[in-house]
């Protein structure tokens, strides 16, 4: 009798909890307008992947970041595609 398996990691499960905002194509400023909507509209502690094409956004994202107060969880470049996961803080 097969009673169910639970294989998900820690990973997955947070996989399934992080929102996507797909910026790909889009040049500055739309990239961190955007991302302003977005983390707005999230619950606190939420996580959201943010992906880019617009080189700026290196630039950008890590200093929306750094004066909202949210944290940058991982920043990664594969080619010309920018992954940025950020982390929304604790309301104040």
């Amino acid at each position: 009798m097969d009673e169910g398996r639970n294989d998900l990691t820690s990973t997955q499960v947070e996989a399934d909890r992080i929102t996507i905002l797909d910026a790909k194509g889009l040049y500055c400023p739309e990239p961190v307008m955007l991302l302003h909507n977005k983390v707005r509209d999230l619950p606190p502690g939420s996580l959201l992947k943010v992906l880019a094409t617009d080189p700026s956004t290196q630039r950008d994202v890590p200093k929306f970041c750094f004066y909202l107060g949210h944290k940058l969880v991982e920043a990664t470049q594969n080619d010309a595609l920018f992954t940025f996961v950020i982390k929304k803080k604790a309301d104040d």
